[in-house]
């Protein structure tokens, strides 16, 4: 499955794929892509676990209102992360087993995976301010697998 996204330096449309080797880049000027995908129970693994791009998962749920308030703050941190990160959402109404498996009682929930494995969480909404440190951590080497 393929999403598209414009890009932020040249606005060509680009098709960009849930999941694969290596990361998006621009058709028409070669720059890097903010990845940003949908994914659910039947690809959570291929799309996010095997993925070999750090991936913040953002769980979510349209009825919910600091859901669509911080989905635009995640979509700008994609962008200014393009090439280093892929933003992938997981609507929690459509996904079950993944609630059930990360226990999220809380949405919207914000993890970062590395490798396989989450290394940070964050339950809420809130700013830029407040995730992009947050999100810069968790992509550092110093910070460790959830427990």
């Amino acid at each position: 499955m393929a999403g598209v996204v414009s890009c932020p330096h040249c606005g060509q449309r680009n098709r960009v794929p849930s999941a694969g080797a290596g990361k998006p880049v621009c058709g028409k000027c070669g720059k890097p892509l903010p990845w940003i995908v949908d994914a659910g129970d039947p690809d959570f693994r291929e799309v996010v676990e095997a993925s070999t791009t750090p991936v913040l998962v953002d769980v979510w749920a349209p009825w919910c209102g600091p859901c669509r308030m911080v989905s635009p703050v995640l979509e700008k941190l994609a962008a200014e992360k393009a090439g280093e990160v892929k933003l992938v959402k997981i609507n929690a109404d459509e996904a079950p087993e993944v609630s059930r498996r990360f226990d999220i009682r809380s949405i919207p929930t914000l993890m970062v995976f590395r490798s396989g494995e989450a290394v940070a969480t964050h339950t809420g909404a809130a700013p830029a301010t407040v995730l992009r440190p947050w999100l810069e951590d968790a992509l550092s080497n110093n910070s460790r697998p959830v427990p």
